[in-house]
C-alpha cells in the first residue's frame, strides 16, 4: 500500500463570537509539511554529495534543501533517513512496459487482448518504481497500452512511474518495429502510417500526426534493423534521409522529441544529420557518427544491459527464435564497448536499459555496466538524474534534489559513490511527495 506523506494537513479551529446577535465564523488553516532527513544527499547536479542535509516538502513539491536536520512542528512529518544516502528519483530513458520477453512473447499478439497487457503492464509499472525509478520513457508500446498506462498513473489510479510515452514505434514496411514481421502471408496485410509504418515523407508525416492524436509524447523511430525482429538483418539502414526529415519537421510542429533505435552507423548518421534528439542503443556507432552527435548536440542512450542479457539467454536454446539468435550473438556483446568509446569520446549519455528486453526492475544493474565502461558513479548517477531530465527537456521540474522541483526522492543504505552496486537495493521511494516503498 502506498504511504501519503504530503498531503496537505489542515486544522480548522472555527471561534463563534456572538455581538449584538450576529455569529462571525474564522477559519484558520495551519499547512503541514514532509520533512525528509538525509544522512548524505546526492542532488543530481552538484559534483560532491552533502551531509546532514533536510529536504522540506509541500503539496508534492521540494519547498527548501536546508543543512542540518530541520526542527519540525507538531503537525509536519519526519522521514528519517539519517543512515542512508538520499538521491533524487531515477529516471530511466528506454523502457517497454507493455511486454517482458520470453520465449512466447512471439505468439502472445494472437492469445492477448488489449486489456490484457494492460493489466499486467501494472505489475511491471510498479516493480519499476519500487526499484527507484519514479520517472521512465515508454519508447515502442502495443496498442497504445501505454498512453492508458500513463493516464491511470497520473489519475492515482494506478501505481508506477511517471510516463512519457511514444506510444507504437514509427518503422518502414519489414523493418524493426513492423508489426507483422514474421507473420505468415495471410496474416500480414499491410499496415501503414496509422499502425506506425511509413514507406514515403507524407507517410512519416501522418505517422507523427497520429502519435499526437493518439496522445503520445514523444516520436520513437526504428532507423535501422534490430535484435528481436523477426527479419534478418539487425543493423541495416531502413529509412531514407528525407523520411527521417519529415519525421523531425513534423515533431517539431506538435513540440515532439525524436528517439531512434539504431545500431548500424549509416542509419545513425541519416538520424542524426535530420536532427533527431537521441540515439537508442548506439552499437555500430563510428567515430562519424560520434563528432556528429557531439556537432550536434544528440544524445545517446546505451542500453547496455539489454545487449548483454540478449546475448546471454542466445545461448540458451530455444529462447529466441532461430532468426534472431545470430544477432543477439554478434550485437549484444558490442554495445558496452561502444558506450565506453562514445563516453570518452565525449558524447552526451542519459540512461537507459530497454527494459522488457530484460526483466522489469533490474534496471539498476546498467548503473555497474556504464561504470565498468568507465563512467565514474556520480556521473552514472547524474546520467539518470538530471541528464535524463535534460534529454526530456523537463530539467525545470525533474532530476535534481532543488527547490521547487518534483518531490521525487531514493534512499539507499550504502554509499553509491563507493559501490554503485548499493542503488540495486533501493530502500525508500517518494514520487510527488507521496511514499510508495518504505
Amino acid at each position: 500500500m502506498r504511504k501519503p506523506c504530503n498531503f496537505l494537513a489542515t486544522r480548522r479551529a472555527v471561534r463563534a463570537i456572538v455581538a449584538g446577535g450576529i455569529f462571525l465564523c474564522c477559519t484558520v488553516l495551519i499547512e503541514a509539511k514532509t520533512i525528509v532527513q538525509c544522512g548524505t544527499l546526492i542532488d543530481g547536479v552538484s559534483e560532491q554529495p552533502r551531509k546532514e542535509v533536510s529536504v522540506v516538502i509541500d503539496n508534492g513539491k521540494i519547498v527548501d534543501v536546508v543543512a542540518g536536520f530541520a526542527n519540525a512542528d507538531a503537525s509536519d512529518t519526519i522521514i528519517d533517513q539519517r543512515n542512508a544516502t538520499v538521491l533524487p528519483g531515477l529516471m530511466d530513458m528506454h523502457t517497454h512496459l507493455t511486454q517482458e520477453f520470453s520465449p512466447t512473447v512471439y505468439s502472445e499478439q494472437l492469445f492477448m487482448n488489449p486489456a490484457d497487457f494492460a493489466l499486467r503492464a501494472t505489475v511491471y509499472a510498479r516493480r519499476t518504481l519500487e526499484a527507484g525509478f519514479t520517472t521512465v520513457r515508454d519508447v515502442g508500446d502495443i496498442d497504445n497500452v501505454s498512453i492508458a498506462l500513463r493516464n491511470a498513473i497520473n489519475k492515482g489510479l494506478v501505481v508506477g512511474p511517471r510516463i512519457f510515452t511514444s506510444a507504437k514505434s514509427i518503422a518502414t514496411t519489414g523493418g524493426h518495429a513492423d508489426p507483422t514481421n514474421g507473420w505468415a502471408l495471410r496474416f500480414q496485410g499491410d499496415p501503414g502510417p496509422k499502425e506506425g509504418v511509413i514507406n514515403s515523407p507524407d507517410d512519416a508525416r501522418k505517422a507523427v500526426r497520429q502519435r499526437y492524436k493518439d496522445g503520445a509524447d514523444l516520436i520513437k523511430i526504428t532507423i535501422t534493423g534490430g535484435v528481436l525482429s523477426l527479419a534478418a538483418n539487425g543493423q541495416n539502414p531502413q529509412f531514407t534521409e528525407d523520411e527521417v526529415r519529415a519525421i523531425v519537421e513534423t515533431a517539431k510542429d506538435y513540440g515532439f522529441i525524436v528517439a531512434v533505435h539504431a545500431h548500424g552507423a549509416e542509419g545513425m548518421k541519416r538520424a542524426i544529420r535530420a536532427g533527431v534528439t537521441s540515439i537508442e542503443h548506439g552499437t555500430y556507432m563510428d567515430d562519424e557518427a560520434m563528432n556528429l552527435m557531439k556537432e550536434r548536440g544528440t544524445w545517446y542512450v546505451p542500453t547496455i544491459i539489454a545487449g548483454r542479457y540478449t546475448a546471454d539467454k542466445a545461448k540458451e536454446a530455444g529462447f529466441y527464435p532461430e532468426i534472431v539468435r545470430p544477432k543477439a550473438l554478434a550485437i549484444g556483446p558490442v554495445i558496452q564497448s561502444t558506450f565506453a568509446k562514445a563516453y570518452q569520446a565525449g558524447v552526451k549519455i542519459a540512461f537507459g536499459t530497454d527494459a522488457g528486453v530484460y526483466p522489469h526492475g533490474q534496471n539498476a544493474q546498467e548503473f555497474v555496466y556504464m561504470h565498468e565502461g568507465g563512467m565514474p558513479p556520480m556521473q552514472c548517477i547524474q546520467a539518470a538524474t538530471i541528464q535524463a531530465a535534460r534529454l526530456l527537456k523537463k530539467e525545470a521540474d525533474l532530476g535534481s534534489v532543488e527547490k521547487g522541483k518534483a518531490a521525487d526522492l531514493i534512499a539507499v543504505k550504502g554509499d553509491p559513490l563507493a559501490d554503485i552496486a548499493v542503488l540495486k537495493q533501493v530502500a525508500f521511494v517518494m514520487k510527488a511527495g507521496v511514499v510508495y516503498k518504505q
